[in-house]
């Protein structure tokens, strides 16, 4: 009998001892774990330029959009366009009741935006999606086209209905250049494999604008809207992106914090 429990308290301790060795086995393995994540070249189009250009005919455009991975979370970033709009400033009833427009104009031209992106959103493992903020330096060239405009003229004796015609139209106005800042913020989401939708919205802020004589630059390509006494303007894309993988790189899981146990 004695033999018995001399055997039982044997088996018990060796028990107690396998599982007490188990856990640092487990958490040795845990350790030496790596994530392989893709890094390469992403490059897409704009979707929102050609979905506009559908629904006015007053707008044409393109972008090209891509970003290149550094480092766990920071991409280099680029975005190359052309954009054509013509544009019609109305008189407005407070002018004495005057119908038509004061004049039209077509803005013309291409940019390039170059900066950074970074990434705040913490994946799980497998996952490449993105939740970033972002900056961009941004130059355009482009030309201004006066297409037909009105001599403004509140005694209008000779013309009551009316202001009256300009007589030199479609006058063009090229060589002109403007530079700006973007803060972006935007997400980037992986629908299939290597295959991205992305969205974001922009804060551009005007540091240069050349502007022709006697006109003054309302659109500008790439940056949007120009508005009086403001440097400001917004803008937006909505993207489609596929990601060529050039290399993979380990990615360690961060530690456990011991102060937890």
């Amino acid at each position: 009998m004695s033999r018995f429990y001399i055997n039982l308290i044997f088996f018990v301790s060796f028990l107690a001892l396998g599982l007490a060795q188990e856990e640092p086995i487990k958490k040795q393995r845990t350790d030496s774990l790596v994530y392989k994540q893709p890094y390469g070249v992403r490059v897409g189009i704009d979707l929102s330029r050609p979905l506009i250009g559908v629904l006015e005919d007053n707008y044409t455009g393109l972008e090209f959009v891509g970003d290149y991975r550094l480092t766990q979370n920071l991409y280099l970033a680029a975005e190359l366009g052309n954009e054509k709009k013509t544009i019609g400033i109305e008189l407005g009833s407070e002018i004495n009741n005057a119908e038509g427009e004061l004049y039209n104009f077509t803005a013309s031209g291409s940019y390039l935006k170059l900066g950074i992106d970074y990434n705040t959103y913490g994946n799980w493992y497998g996952e490449q999606n993105m939740i970033y903020i972002g900056g961009r330096y941004a130059f355009g060239a482009f030309s201004q086209t006066l297409n037909t405009y009105k001599i403004f003229n509140s005694d209008r004796y000779w013309n009551p209905d009316d202001f009256a015609q300009g007589s030199t139209p479609n006058q063009e106005f090229g060589g002109l250049t403007a530079s700006w800042l973007e803060f972006v913020v935007g997400i980037k989401a992986e629908m299939f494999k290597n295959l991205y939708f992305g969205a974001s919205a922009r804060l551009g802020f005007l540091v240069t604008n050349k502007n022709p004589d006697n006109f003054s630059n309302l659109f500008i390509p790439g940056f949007n809207k120009v508005t009086d006494g403001s440097r400001f303007g917004v803008g937006y894309n909505y993207s489609i992106s596929y990601l060529i993988p050039l290399y993979k790189k380990s990615n360690k899981p961060k530690e456990p914090n011991s102060d937890s146990n």
